[in-house]
C-alpha cells in the first residue's frame, strides 16, 4: 500500500484533488511515522546551522588561495560585491519560505513558479554540488587531522581520503540520529571554531611587521582584470557564502519556520560575511599574494604562524578541522532533505522519501548519499593532490550554486508579483533586490563558463545535465510534481495571516486554532 501522503501532489495542498484513501484491509500509517520531526529546532539552533553551513574556517582555508589567484588583492571586494546580491537571494528564500514550507526549498519553489523542469534542475544542482562537497570537504578534514600528528602525512592523498571518509561516516551517523542530535553537535563544533577565529581577528589587529599597509582600494573595482576576472572572483565568493540555505531545507523541522528560517539565514550571512572580510583583509596585510597562492589550503596555517609563531598555526588547524566536519554535517542535511522531497514527490526513487520511524530522518536517502560519497573518495585518492581536487571542485560547485540561487531569486519575484506595488518597501525587498541578486548570479554563471578551466566547467555542467535523465524518466512516469499548483503569494497570504498567527478578523481554523497557509506540503 502506498501511504496517502506519498500520493499527495501539490494540487492536493491547494485543496483541488483529495488524497486517495488507503486500500481496504490495511491501516494507513500515522502521519508522524512518515514525516520529518516537527518543531525540533528553534531560532538559535537554526542560526547556528546557518553559520555552520557556510563553514567560515573551512571556506577561508579551502578557497582563499583560489580567490587570491583569481583576483589578487581585490579578494575583499569580490566578497563584498557578491554579498550584496547574495542578500537579495536570502530575501528571496525568506519570502518563499513564508508561503511554502518544504524540505526541498528551491526545488519546490522554482517548480511551482517558473517550471517543474527548472525546479527539478535546481534540486539536482544542489544534490550534485553537495555530493562534490563530500569529497572537497572530507579530504581536507583528513589532511588536517593528519597534520596535527605528523605534517609529513598530510600530503598523502590516499591516507587523507581514508581519514576524511572516517569523519564523513561519523557525521553520517549523527545526521541519521535526528535533528536534535545534529544541532547539539553543531553547537559544540561551531562554538569552538568561532571562538578561535575571533581570537585571531584580535591578534591580527595587534600584529606588527605587516607585508602591506591596509588600503581602501581593496574594496574597489580597480584591481579586477576586466569583467571576466570579476566574474571568476564572484563565482569563488559565491562558494564562500554557500550553505546558509540549509535553514530552508530544515523548515519542516523548525518551530515557526515561516519566520525563523529567513531570520536565521540573514543572521548567519551577516556573521560569516564579517568573518570572511576580516580574514581576507588580514591575509592581504600579513601575507604576500605569492605566498598565499603557493600556500594553497595551508594559507590559514601560514597566517596563524605569522601572527602567533608556534601555536597559532595549530590553533587554526583545529578551527578549520572543526569547521570542515561541521559543514559536512550541514551539507548532508541539505542533500538528504532535498532527496527526501524528491522521493516524496516521486521525481526520484520513492524510497528516498521514506522516514525512519524512530529517528524521523530520511534514512534511505542518507544511506544512498553515503554509498555514493564513499565511491567518490576511492576515485579521488587516485586523481591528484588534495589542493588540486579541492580547487576544481570549488569552481564546479560555484557554477551549480550560482545556477540554483539565480532561479530561486526569480521565483520569489514571480510568486509575489501581485503584491510588489503595494508599497515602496515591498517593491525593493520583494522585487528589485531579489531580482538583482538573481541577475547577478546568472550573469556570473554564464560569464564564468568561458573563464574557468575546462575540467571545472565539465564537472559543473556535466553534473547538471546528468539530471535530465531522471527528470525525463519520472516525468514520463507521471510524477505529480510535474502538474503543480502555482505558488501565488497574494492568494496564499489572503488565506491566512503570515507565519500561521490568527487572522486579523479573529477567525482561525475549524477548531479555533490559527489558520495555516494552504500552500504547505
Amino acid at each position: 500500500m502506498r501511504a496517502p501522503s506519498r500520493r499527495m501532489s501539490r494540487r492536493t495542498s491547494d485543496h483541488r484533488t483529495p488524497a486517495p484513501a488507503p486500500r481496504r484491509g490495511r491501516r494507513a500509517a500515522p502521519r508522524s511515522a512518515r514525516g520529518l520531526q516537527p518543531n525540533a529546532l528553534g531560532t538559535f539552533d537554526t542560526v547556528v546551522m546557518a553559520v555552520a553551513g557556510s563553514a567560515p574556517a573551512y571556506s577561508l582555508a579551502a578557497t582563499t588561495a583560489v580567490l587570491v589567484g583569481a583576483v589578487g588583492v581585490a579578494a575583499p571586494a569580490a566578497l563584498l560585491y557578491c554579498a550584496i546580491p547574495m542578500l537579495g537571494i536570502v530575501l528571496a528564500y525568506s519570502r518563499l519560505g513564508r508561503i511554502d514550507i518544504n524540505a526541498g526549498a528551491a526545488y519546490s519553489w522554482v517548480g511551482r513558479t517558473l517550471h517543474p523542469s527548472l525546479g527539478f534542475l535546481c534540486g539536482w544542482a544542489l544534490v550534485v554540488a553537495a555530493t562534490l562537497f563530500m569529497v572537497a570537504g572530507s579530504l581536507p578534514a583528513g589532511q588536517l587531522t593528519l597534520a596535527l600528528f605528523d605534517p609529513a602525512l598530510a600530503s598523502r592523498t590516499g591516507l587523507a581520503a581514508m581519514v576524511g571518509a572516517g569523519w564523513f561516516l561519523v557525521m553520517l551517523l549523527v545526521v541519521l540520529g535526528g535533528a536534535r542530535l545534529t544541532v547539539r553537535a553543531q553547537l559544540l563544533m561551531t562554538g569552538v571554531e568561532l571562538a578561535i577565529l575571533l581570537l585571531f581577528i584580535g591578534g591580527v589587529v595587534l600584529h606588527r611587521g605587516a607585508a602591506a599597509a591596509f588600503d581602501w582600494s581593496w574594496f574597489g573595482f580597480g584591481h579586477f582584470d576586466g569583467a571576466g576576472g570579476f566574474a571568476s572572483g564572484a563565482l569563488v565568493a559565491a562558494f564562500y557564502f554557500w550553505g546558509w540555505d540549509v535553514t530552508s531545507n530544515l523548515s519542516e523541522e523548525t518551530r515557526d519556520s515561516r519566520r525563523t528560517a529567513g531570520l536565521a539565514a540573514l543572521t548567519g550571512l551577516a556573521v560569516v560575511f564579517l568573518i570572511f572580510e576580516a580574514f581576507t583583509v588580514a591575509v592581504n596585510v600579513v601575507l604576500a599574494s605569492g605566498k598565499v597562492t603557493s600556500g594553497g589550503a595551508d594559507v590559514l596555517v601560514l597566517l596563524g604562524d605569522a601572527v602567533w609563531p608556534g601555536i597559532g598555526g595549530k590553533l587554526l588547524v583545529v578551527a578549520v578541522m572543526l569547521s570542515t566536519v561541521a559543514t559536512l554535517e550541514t551539507t548532508l542535511i541539505q542533500v538528504t532533505r532535498s532527496l527526501f522531497a524528491m522521493g516524496r514527490d516521486r521525481t526520484m526513487p520513492s524510497g528516498l522519501g521514506a522516514v525512519h520511524r524512530r529517528w524521523n530522518t530520511p534514512h534511505i536517502a542518507i544511506g544512498a548519499v553515503g554509498a555514493v560519497a564513499l565511491v567518490l573518495f576511492a576515485a579521488a585518492s587516485a586523481l591528484g593532490s588534495v589542493a588540486d581536487i579541492v580547487a576544481e571542485a570549488v569552481r564546479a560547485m560555484g557554477l551549480l550554486v550560482a545556477f540554483y540561487y539565480g532561479l530561486a531569486g526569480i521565483a520569489a519575484v514571480v510568486a509575489y508579483r501581485r503584491t510588489l506595488l503595494t508599497s515602496p518597501r515591498e517593491l525593493l525587498l520583494g522585487g528589485v533586490w531579489p531580482l538583482l541578486g538573481a541577475a547577478f548570479m546568472l550573469w556570473v554563471f554564464f560569464e564564468s563558463l568561458g573563464a574557468l578551466p575546462t575540467i571545472a566547467v565539465a564537472i559543473g555542467l556535466g553534473g547538471l545535465l546528468a539530471g535530465l535523465v531522471p527528470m525525463a524518466w519520472y516525468w514520463r512516469r507521471g510524477s505529480p510534481y510535474y502538474r503543480p499548483a502555482p505558488l501565488d503569494a497574494a492568494r496564499a497570504l489572503a488565506a491566512a495571516a503570515p507565519y500561521g498567527v490568527p487572522r486579523q478578523d479573529g477567525r482561525g481554523g475549524a477548531d479555533g486554532s490559527p489558520e495555516t497557509l494552504a500552500t504547505d506540503f
